[in-house]
């Protein structure tokens, strides 16, 4: 539902801005949220204005709640720390005039957080970015390592589920709904072969041997703010942070950065996986999370970007058998290139899994 500049303006005024809001226009490229950002009568621009998809985000209070738990504790460990500016290295939502995280008009969800000045974020993944990437998210998950479990929900619940991914599948399988199981048996197999280690980490949990930490979730390189001289201000887009694996957090980022091709190429030859990306960022990461990491944890960090591009090829495929019900595609076969390219990123982690299990031996 579009909103006009009058409705706009009445949200915002329900926010404690410093000045007048005039005018809250587009603002980025994010695929989940409608994004603006908000110029006031001083001509400056001071403040994002979100509208939360509820959508996806079924429970916007947990939703807003992890959130705003999870800024206030790192809020805190910046000036526990002595940090400076550190309303540029932690993203500040403003309540609402009346106390609450966030704004209901009756039909959508809003909330209002400080622009953050001077800062850029970047799409290209190069090993110095990639270094850079797992210093930020390292350091996001070693401030957040003492929040006791239990404190934060599930924002989208079994999102890293590798036992729930498969069991949607299965089930895809099952009914074929739209009869394109016979032409993609070969690939079904493949998943099925590997199935049984791909929930290794479920079984580690349920032994205890495993423990759910605060997870970013969407460890994208864009998902971080740099500042001028290109050096890590904070992480961002915090909707998916939640209770999981380190491992899916590392995996995400080895399945998206260190990956040669797109996630939709079709020249399955462009597809590899870029070591001296992977072991930048592990680098990085290393530098600040070894302190809360266990032996298990350092050892398995590889296997997390086997595992989420597994996970990622299973939900693709999932998709493409379903008739193409979740993921948007630009032309009929688009999801079955999606399923073919991750599992060609598969198939190279797999070959590489020796050279990347022996990179972390440095840290055991």
């Amino acid at each position: 539902m579009t909103k006009t500049k009058e409705q706009l303006m009445h949200i915002l005024a329900q926010f404690p801005l410093e000045g007048k809001a005039v005018s809250a226009e587009p603002f980025g490229n994010g695929h989940i949220n409608d994004t603006l950002k908000v110029v006031t009568d001083d001509g400056e621009t001071k403040y994002i204005l979100q509208r939360i998809n509820h959508h996806i985000f079924t429970n916007v209070d947990m939703l807003q709640n992890n959130i705003h738990v999870v800024t206030t504790h790192i809020r805190k460990k910046l000036e526990a720390k002595g940090e400076k500016d550190i309303d540029r290295k932690v993203l500040t939502f403003l309540p609402t005039n009346e106390g609450k995280l966030y704004y209901f008009d009756g039909d959508s969800y809003w909330r209002v957080c400080l622009l953050i000045s001077r800062s850029k974020s970047y799409e290209e993944v190069t090993p110095e970015k990639s270094y850079e990437a797992g210093l930020a998210f390292g350091d996001f998950q070693s401030m957040l390592a003492d929040i006791p479990e239990g404190t934060l929900g599930e924002t989208i619940p079994d999102f890293h589920n590798m036992e729930f991914r498969l069991q949607q599948f299965h089930e895809a399988v099952q009914a074929d709904p739209v009869g394109r199981l016979a032409e993609v048996k070969d690939l079904v197999d493949e998943i099925e072969k590997r199935a049984k280690a791909m929930c290794i980490q479920e079984d580690l949990y349920r032994e205890g041997k495993l423990k759910k930490r605060v997870n970013h979730c969407d460890t994208k390189v864009n998902n971080i703010l740099f500042d001028e001289e290109g050096k890590v201000l904070c992480v961002i887009d915090l909707d998916t942070v939640m209770p999981g694996f380190v491992l899916s957090d590392i995996g995400d980022f080895i399945r998206t950065g260190a990956n040669t091709g797109a996630e939709d190429d079709k020249n399955l030859d462009n597809v590899n996986v870029n070591l001296p990306i992977f072991e930048a960022y592990a680098r990085g990461y290393m530098e600040r999370a070894q302190s809360f990491l266990t032996p298990l944890e350092i050892s398995m960090l590889p296997y997390g970007g086997r595992l989420l591009t597994y996970m990622q090829t299973v939900r693709f495929f999932t998709d493409y058998i379903n008739g193409d019900t979740y993921y948007k595609i630009h032309y009929p076969e688009h999801n079955l290139v999606r399923t073919k390219a991750q599992f060609k990123l598969l198939q190279s982690l797999e070959e590489n899994a020796e050279k990347m299990d022996g990179f972390m031996k440095q840290w055991l």
